[in-house]
């Protein structure tokens, strides 16, 4: 069953014609004839008795008032998709990374605020598998993650570099490592760690990194919030690996330390540990103006940065 065989069954009970239904549709009388037909096969009963004039069989009766309903209810979607495409997009959803949240999306979403005042920002941190989840599922228009290449290389992902960080590890003034320049990952095995729960990808970075070298990596806890890490490590015994959105707040606080990871020369990662934070929507969001001028707005901040 199509709109347009519904909307043909209308325009013959109205007009009581094929031919004066054609002229109020726009097409060809045998058009007309041709949706009807189909409609009465679809549901195995004559609508119209042909006659001189065209009057509703029983059948057509009980469709007529649900026939109404389904047409009115057609062009209330039509409507909302054209506002949509126009750009009267009334909420935008984005899900990012807690650092980018934090000190990154800031000046972007006050630009942003400013240049489409009638629409609601709804911002949620969240880590970066489950952002690229709640995309996945249409719970938000775009996510700012850590890139994964085994969770965005899908053909329907629009993926575009925003920057590289170095990870850094924190640890408490009092820690023996706080007065080193820089440490490497042998070092760093000798000590118990605090890492980012499952579906962040820092947990992922830590673990990988760890078992490429062959070291053992001890974990004493796992948190999900910066305040959490800064927390724990003020403790004194314990390390984070962090990337560096991430210690704006701790290269202020007296009682922390943060100390640069040297990693050998001949590894992938270009004597600097990194993590790669991309911006990702969906091809079919990115149709939409309001979900497009926020995508290239944040796209734009990263370049001129």
């Amino acid at each position: 069953m199509r709109i347009e065989q519904i909307k043909a069954f209308l325009a013959v009970s109205e007009t009581g014609s094929f031919g004066q239904a054609a002229k109020l549709c726009g097409v060809t009388q045998s058009t007309i004839s041709r949706q009807v037909q189909g409609l009465e096969t679809h549901l195995k009963t004559a609508l119209f008795h042909r006659q001189a004039v065209a009057k509703l069989t029983v059948s057509g009766e009980k469709l007529l008032p649900h026939a109404r309903r389904i047409c009115q209810e057609w062009e209330k979607v039509e409507e909302k998709i054209q506002e949509l495409l126009g750009g009267e997009q009334p909420e935008l959803c984005v899900a990012a990374i807690h650092s980018v949240c934090a000190y990154y999306l800031p000046p972007i979403l006050q630009d942003f605020c400013q240049n489409h005042p009638q629409v609601q920002l709804r911002v949620t941190a969240l880590g970066s598998d489950r952002a690229l989840k709640v995309l996945r599922d249409g719970l938000v228009d775009i996510a700012l993650v850590m890139n994964n290449k085994y969770l965005t290389s899908s053909s329907d992902m629009v993926v575009k570099h925003l920057y590289h960080e170095p990870i850094k590890v924190l640890v408490s003034s009092s820690h023996p490592l706080a007065t080193a320049k820089s440490v490497t990952i042998a070092e760093l095995a000798k000590y118990s760690q605090v890492i980012f729960k499952d579906g962040y990808g820092m947990q992922r970075i830590v673990q990988d990194i760890f078992a490429l070298y062959g070291f053992e990596l001890e974990v004493a806890m796992e948190l999900n919030t910066l305040d959490a890490f800064r927390g724990v490590i003020r403790q004194g015994n314990l390390i984070a690996l962090l990337p560096e959105l991430a210690l704006q707040e701790s290269k202020l606080d007296s009682t922390l330390a943060i100390i640069p990871i040297t990693m050998p020369s001949n590894n992938s990662f270009n004597h600097e540990l990194t993590r790669e934070v991309v911006l990702i929507t969906t091809k079919d969001r990115l149709e939409i103006p309001t979900v497009r001028d926020f995508f290239n707005l944040v796209y734009e901040y990263s370049v001129m940065k």
